[in-house]
């Protein structure tokens, strides 16, 4: 098999620099010419993926909410895009991308298609007691539709063993064409050791402002806190987004006013945010794939407080480099969070074991290796 040209679909072009940029670097070094499809480039976005080596091509794609008639005519303008251009492979990453880029690209006739699917997301989210009805019939059309998507793929590339459990006892996927890897994985260069800042204690949660990313339990554990503690900061870091769990503007700058939180928005460089932390905390119950940011903050040397919870758990080895918790649990997360201001010396301590972890498992160019081989190159 002879793979030189190749597609990545995306429904966001920051995420093919932020997330993707080592994969497309990585990609053309071996000579494959490398088109980067997202529907929202801006000019600097342009400069940036050419800067990478690849092509960037912009599409039509609604990144939230189900249009049928809209997502039909997306799949066929995309489909007549990838006849034009003509690829070797398609490889799609995002809910909707996999699903519609994967039917584009069967009905365009291109010989390989790849999907990597970096956590089932909002629509696989246990919602609790109050699940929506229409909740779970969207989870029962969205399982359908992956069904009839990643039927059409080589290899299904993912980053956990809840996933591959999810999607091959629902019957989405069959178990053989799954390879797992651990996660998106973080440059180690990029993302260096920083010693920690251990008093006054800062506590950091880098993510979009979802519910589902636990921001509500952080603020919780944020108000316990403060109580006893005042002099303790807990800062998120992160914007809102169309996903029907954001968290609205008005509320985070409620909680900020009150003093509760900082809460510094969206950031173009996580990087000062991790260098100024103590520990970095992330009370998930979304379906992650295995979260880039508790990987970023590893790397950096931060402890890492995060959930028992599908992908976050394989990011923490409870009391080596962190702590988990129940998910949902506020009281919990409080006094996870509290035996770092009341024993300062686990901060480094613990940050170092997590640089550790990071570098044997983490690493992004070893990553891209496994992703590179299950493409076939």
């Amino acid at each position: 098999m002879r793979i030189s040209s190749l597609v990545i679909v995306s429904n966001q072009a920051f995420s093919l620099v932020n997330f993707r940029g080592p994969l497309i670097t990585a990609l053309v070094a071996r000579g494959v010419r490398v088109h980067a499809l997202a529907p929202d480039y801006s000019e600097d976005l342009r400069a940036r993926v050419a800067a990478l080596g690849a092509e960037p091509v912009e599409y039509s794609l609604s990144r939230a909410g189900l249009n049928p008639l809209r997502d039909f005519h997306d799949i066929w303008k995309l489909t007549r895009l990838l006849r034009r251009i003509s690829p070797d492979a398609t490889l799609a990453y995002f809910v909707k991308p996999v699903i519609y880029g994967s039917i584009a690209a069967w009905l365009a006739r291109v010989p390989y298609r790849y999907s990597l699917i970096a956590g089932l997301g909002f629509v696989f989210t246990d919602h609790g007691v109050a699940q929506l009805t229409a909740r779970r019939l969207l989870r029962l059309l969205v399982e359908q539709l992956y069904r009839l998507a990643l039927a059409r793929n080589l290899k299904v590339i993912v980053q956990n063993a809840d996933d591959i459990r999810t999607l091959t006892e629902a019957g989405i996927i069959d178990r053989n064409k799954v390879v797992l890897v651990p996660g998106t994985g973080v440059d180690l260069t990029h993302y260096s050791f920083h010693p920690p800042v251990t008093w006054p204690p800062v506590f950091v949660l880098i993510a979009r402002m979802l519910r589902e990313k636990g921001v509500l339990e952080f603020v919780q554990a944020a108000r316990l806190l403060k109580q006893k503690h005042p002099i303790a900061r807990f800062i998120l870091v992160g914007g809102t987004d169309p996903n029907p769990g954001s968290i609205a503007e008005g509320e985070l700058r409620g909680w900020a006013s009150e003093g509760i939180v900082e809460w510094a928005g969206q950031v173009s460089d996580v990087r000062p945010w991790l260098a100024r932390a103590s520990v970095f905390v992330l009370p998930s119950y979304y379906r992650e794939g295995i979260p880039r940011g508790n990987q970023e903050a590893m790397a950096m040397g931060r402890p890492v407080i995060t959930t028992d919870w599908v992908g976050c758990r394989e990011t923490v080895v409870d009391g080596e480099n962190g702590y988990l918790v129940p998910v949902r649990d506020s009281k919990a997360l409080a006094k996870a969070m509290s035996r770092f201001i009341e024993d300062p010396d686990l901060v480094e301590r613990m940050g170092r074991a997590g640089r550790r972890i990071a570098e044997a498992h983490f690493d992004v160019d070893d990553i891209n290796r496994q992703i590179i081989q299950a493409l076939g190159l």
